[in-house]
């Protein structure tokens, strides 16, 4: 609290130059002057358009110090927009998925324990750069209790060929109820380089991350939660399923992006060989000291029958090691043509032996998958369009096409489509699960899921839309088959038939004078025989604010109110032993609103945030917020940080 008050004191320090005496006003204006024309010096010597950002498709944007209702939206801990997304208790726990549109899909069998990888930062996620001069840029953010959140990055071109960053985002925020310890950190390391011909490019890079996070298995006692009565206050004193058990998730990754030009020199006409390689080891442990959990005045086993009294230790383990070689003819006229070769080899296993109704459970699964496949690429005037299609060569059934086309009436109107056709293989997880839990040990031979999706963007000067339409089926899902509301007894399963999935997107921003009421609007809905695909029909975001120059325009300022809201709806409830979601029937969430009020301020490179987040739960009646079934939502807090960008 003592930090909070600090924060506010500080703008309110901001606000009170006003009334100081005409020559420490002027004062204060000259030096901010001074370090303007310093900026605007630099900024000569080395335009932004120097400070690029490159994906690994080669796409480039550049570094960006400006504060926008964008930047508002994307200071949080994933550092992106999370419309869609509905956080957990703590910070750094998982998320519930609002909008399905946001799942992607990969034809290559995945680890699992997809709850957990929302911050898990995959090969596709890392950027790398180029810049004139060096930069710096820092994150800082406040937690619910006894912690910080906090992501330094730096970057610099030692050449004009070489450059190199380094990286590390860390958390740690004790939580408002018992057992929710949240403890991550996400190392980064990359690399660029290129020959002064330009023949040769290699972009690399090297990941080390881990999540711990305490696993209280919700509130047992919701109506304690929900009456508003002044001993449940403080959290702490609501009674949680696991008070001992928590979870770990290990990963570390070596990656690098190479293609080499044959021709010495550019030209119409070029042929270039290219070679990805990526190898991951991941790790996943499950530890429960105390099996019994305590429901009023009973004791259950939350999970069911173990083989142990005590000290719950499940460990999953899973490396793989993937590489694709090709070759692409590129010419100015026609575009790029790719074919090339994968060879994707993982092994995922425990240690351990499970004898289960007199069969003994396999404890490993590996495998080699070969496939081969080709891409076209297609960039002129206004047009952008890329096709590729992937289909195997080994004994597996997999296959996947994607294709995406987009032209550019101007800078403000571009419409865009999407389409993909995947025949997934299973993530293991759901082949394969060993546990000292009796229920949780299963393996299975799933069928492939077979995904098929249309997307259509239009983002205009008007309003952007994005209409997403869907048909899935073989999909694979968790489920409880437990009949007692306090067990959780979790397995995986199939649903045959398919499922219709539709989502209109609507984004549009409204200005009058120096206001602004930013609107962003989902409508979905799954057509299915069965209740498998649980989506709230409604989700909205709107927020009304204020933006003003002060100071000679050496201050810029932002306020406002954010409206969250979503229908109610049966949303996924969370397994820790999995890592996972699985679909239940019995409560719904939502139905809630949901008001922040911001102060947002940008002086020079520094963007300052400060947030009363929830504030409308503070006087409430009731607390009928939830995030999953049995956790609720966040209370109202007071949170701050700020973005700070160095350019040397």
């Amino acid at each position: 609290m003592r930090i909070v008050l600090t924060a506010i004191l500080l703008l309110f320090f901001l606000f009170g130059f006003s009334q100081e005496p005409t020559k420490k006003k002027n004062t204060i204006k000259t030096f901010l002057k001074t370090q303007e024309q310093k900026d605007k010096e630099r900024s000569r010597k080395a335009p932004i358009t120097s400070y690029r950002i490159i994906t690994l498709n080669r796409d480039t944007t550049y570094v960006d110090t400006s504060l926008t209702i964008k930047k508002e939206y994307e200071y949080n801990y994933l550092r992106k927009d999370n419309f869609g997304l509905l956080p957990f208790l703590n910070e750094g726990q998982s998320y519930t998925t609002l909008q399905y549109g946001l799942k992607q899909y990969s034809p290559f069998p995945e680890f699992g324990y997809s709850a957990k990888h929302f911050n898990y930062l995959q090969a596709d996620q890392i950027n790398y750069y180029s810049v004139a001069t060096p930069i710096t840029d820092l994150y800082f953010k406040t937690v619910m209790e006894q912690g910080q959140s906090l992501d330094a990055f730096a970057t610099v071109n030692t050449s004009e060929q070489f450059n190199f960053s380094i990286a590390y985002k860390g958390l740690r925020s004790l939580g408002k109820y018992i057992n929710q310890l949240t403890s991550a950190g996400n190392f980064r390391f990359t690399t660029s380089y290129n020959t002064k011909n330009k023949r040769y490019y290699l972009n690399a890079h090297y990941t080390g991350q881990d999540l711990l996070n305490g696993e209280n298995g919700g509130i047992t006692t919701p109506e304690d939660f929900e009456s508003k009565n002044n001993e449940f206050k403080q959290r702490q004193r609501l009674q949680v399923y696991l008070t001992d058990a928590k979870s770990f998730l290990k990963g570390k990754r070596i990656f690098f992006d190479h293609n080499f030009r044959i021709n010495p020199k550019a030209g119409t006409n070029a042929l270039y060989l290219t070679h990805q390689f990526n190898y991951e080891a991941k790790y996943f442990e499950y530890n429960q000291a105390t099996l019994a959990s305590t429901v009023g005045d009973k004791q259950i086993n939350r999970f069911g029958d173990s083989y142990t009294t005590s000290s719950i230790n499940n460990q999953t383990r899973y490396n793989r090691m993937y590489n694709k070689v090709g070759a692409i003819y590129e010419n100015a006229t026609l575009g790029k043509f790719q074919f090339f070769l994968e060879d994707f080899r993982y092994n995922y296993y425990y240690n351990t032996v499970i004898i289960k109704d007199s069969q003994t459970l396999p404890s490993q699964l590996n495998d080699k998958i070969n496939t081969f496949g080709g891409q076209y690429d297609y960039r002129k005037n206004n047009w952008r369009g890329t096709l590729s299609y992937t289909n195997s060569v080994s004994n597996q059934s997999l296959t996947n096409i994607d294709g995406k086309l987009s032209y550019a009436f101007d800078k403000r109107n571009q419409l865009s489509f999407e389409y993909q056709k995947c025949n997934k293989l299973p993530d293991h997880i759901y082949n394969l699960h060993l546990s000292s839990y009796i229920n949780y040990n299963w393996s299975h031979n799933f069928q492939n899921e077979k995904i098929n999706s249309v997307k259509f963007n239009a983002e205009t000067q008007w309003a952007n839309a994005a209409l997403q339409l869907s048909t899935l089926k073989d999909l694979l899902y968790f489920s409880d088959d437990s009949t007692n509301d306090s067990a959780q007894l979790i397995s995986p399963k199939q649903y045959q038939k398919s499922i219709q999935y539709v989502s209109l997107k609507v984004e549009k921003e409204f200005k009058f004078w120096k206001l602004a009421l930013n609107n962003t609007l989902l409508y979905q809905k799954a057509d299915q025989t069965s209740s498998i695909l649980n989506v709230p029909d409604l989700v909205t975001r709107n927020t009304l604010y204020f933006s003003n120059y002060f100071y000679d325009r050496a201050l810029y300022l932002q306020t406002g109110v954010t409206f969250n809201y979503f229908t109610k709806y049966y949303a996924n409830n969370y397994n820790p032993v999995l890592g996972e979601f699985f679909i239940q029937n019995k409560k719904e969430i939502g139905d809630f609103a949901n008001f922040d009020f911001f102060i947002n301020a940008r002086i020079r490179q520094t963007r300052i945030f400060v947030k009363a987040e929830h504030f409308n739960a503070a006087f409430a009646k009731t607390n009928t917020y939830y995030s999953a079934p049995d956790y609720p939502y966040r209370d109202f807090i007071i949170r701050f940080g700020l973005v700070w960008t160095f350019f040397q």
